[in-house]
């Protein structure tokens, strides 16, 4: 009578487990859901001032080939003098992805929940939890993602000079799993221009120079090609 007792209580346990199981996860999930929609309501939608100046903005997509690169395509948008709304107004628009969904960067549940802009240039950017769980898992893609993001502020935001991205908030260590997020990835590649002094006027008693000095020709910095991947910068 006590084995039969034992039996049946193995057996309800065993069909009993994986359902509370089954269970535990859907409201694990369901909450997790719940969380996700709330920081959506928090995140204010970015308004467009018809008063500002439509600009031609480049927008980083994928490439229709198949070689994992990254292209601009310009588009004319309202754009505010403010870099921080500035950037959340493109990377918006670069979250709403191109017309050809197969070209898309990023994930078409993905949001931009908020975005600072720190006094050292370092753009932070705060993306919900969609991003790093439904960007395929792999370097490449992980890569070409963060390398859109980077490449579309250094085109249209001058003022980021680094890329900072959170996940809901917090310091996650990888993208998808590859993509090491712990640091900061280099946006802008050029040096900033500095500024020419203007020349003082020589002094009534003395000889001003038969022939000027010829300044030595600026070193340029070669531009990025499109599709580089942006790389992390590991400076402290």
């Amino acid at each position: 009578m006590v084995i039969a007792g034992l039996i049946f209580v193995v057996l309800g346990a065993a069909i009993y487990f994986p359902i509370l199981r089954r269970r535990v996860k859907r409201a694990a999930r369901l909450q997790q859901q719940s969380e996700e929609q709330a920081r959506r309501e928090l995140a204010q939608p970015i308004t467009v001032n018809p008063g500002d100046p439509r600009v031609k903005t480049k927008l980083y997509w994928a490439s229709d080939a198949i070689d994992s690169t990254l292209v601009p395509v310009t588009v004319e948008l309202p754009l505010a003098n403010d870099p921080v709304l500035r950037s959340k107004q493109v990377l918006n628009t670069l979250l709403a992805g191109p017309v050809d969904v197969e070209l898309r960067t990023l994930p078409p549940d993905a949001v931009l929940l908020a975005f600072y802009l720190l006094p050292d240039g370092t753009g932070i950017a705060d993306f919900s939890e969609a991003l790093a769980t439904s960007v395929p898992s792999g370097i490449a893609s992980e890569q070409m993602a963060v390398d859109s993001i980077a490449r579309t502020l250094e085109a249209n935001v001058p003022q980021v000079r680094r890329l900072k991205i959170l996940i809901h908030g917090q310091e996650v260590e990888t993208l998808a799993g590859h993509l090491d997020l712990t640091g900061t990835f280099v946006v802008a590649t050029k040096p900033a221009a500095v500024p020419v002094k203007p020349a003082v006027a020589a002094a009534s008693t003395e000889k001003a120079p038969t022939t000027a000095p010829v300044a030595a020709p600026a070193k340029l910095t070669p531009e990025k090609a499109p599709g580089k991947l942006a790389q992390p910068d590991r400076k402290p």
